[in-house]
């Protein structure tokens, strides 16, 4: 059990995790994992990538209904990438189960920083928004998903900060688009790995409430966010890499000392 200071830390990092799930679609388990080990001051990495992985799912089923309202998921390709990515999201997170866990938050760190240069490199692309997911681009759409649902459940995240380059990637939909559909995929991958988590009890029910409780609200202003800042172009790509380059950092400097 956690200490009553520990519950009130996790709610207000909830919040701050809603807030960004809402204004990047991704970087909400970035945040949600470092958050739970360093601030709330869970012990457990394995605990810390359980609980987050089902706040996350849960705040991004909340954070897509006002994307959903302002005409900013495809629903065909968010559903297709979604589904493919699930079974890969399983066998990720037991994989993820049996490794080290200081040795899997300092791997994540690493990945964050390879998709924050993509994110940035990136940036200036406008995209297609009237772009559809058919039988001609199904099989890029089901192996980016694919594969990025594998990522998600080994490393114990949603995979906003992967699912939103490769919804960009594999149907040319631009950045705006591929926040909001990006959710769908978050929501399942994050809920396949938390089930699979919690069969390992490896879930701190109470602390996951709080966070999502926090995250419900910070996503509603994040959702609102997003709208407004996706007027300028590449900005909401700058803001997604530079929060992933923030993090990784710290999390490369912290977990470095404990392997």
């Amino acid at each position: 059990m956690f200490e009553p200071l520990q519950y009130l830390l996790g709610g207000a990092s909830g919040s701050l995790v809603g807030f960004t799930l809402g204004l990047v679609g991704g970087g909400g388990s970035i945040l949600a994992v470092p958050l739970m080990v360093y601030l709330v001051g869970v012990t457990s990495p394995h605990v810390a990538i359980g609980t987050s992985a089902l706040a996350v799912a849960a705040n991004a089923g909340a954070n897509l209904v006002p994307h959903a309202r302002q005409g900013s998921v495809k629903w065909r390709c968010a559903g297709m990438y979604a589904l493919a990515g699930v079974a890969g999201a399983y066998f990720g997170s037991s994989l993820g189960k049996a490794f080290d866990g200081q040795r899997l938050l300092f791997l994540f760190a690493l990945l964050m920083l390879v998709v924050g240069a993509l994110m940035l490199k990136g940036r200036g692309h406008t995209g297609n928004p009237n772009v559809e997911c058919r039988r001609e681009n199904a099989p890029r759409v089901i192996a980016f998903g694919s594969a990025t649902g594998l990522f998600s459940g080994f490393f114990g995240i949603g995979g906003g900060f992967l699912i939103v380059p490769g919804l960009m990637a594999s149907t040319g939909m631009p950045m705006l688009y591929a926040v909001g559909s990006s959710l769908v995929a978050i929501a399942a991958f994050g809920l396949t790995t938390a089930l699979n988590y919690a069969a390992s009890g490896l879930i701190d029910w109470g602390l996951a409430a709080v966070f999502i409780g926090g995250g419900v609200i910070g996503g509603l202003v994040g959702a609102a966010a997003s709208r407004r800042l996706a007027a300028h172009k590449g900005l909401l790509n700058t803001v997604f890499a530079a929060l992933i380059f923030c993090v990784a950092c710290y999390m490369i400097w912290k977990s470095w000392f404990a392997i």
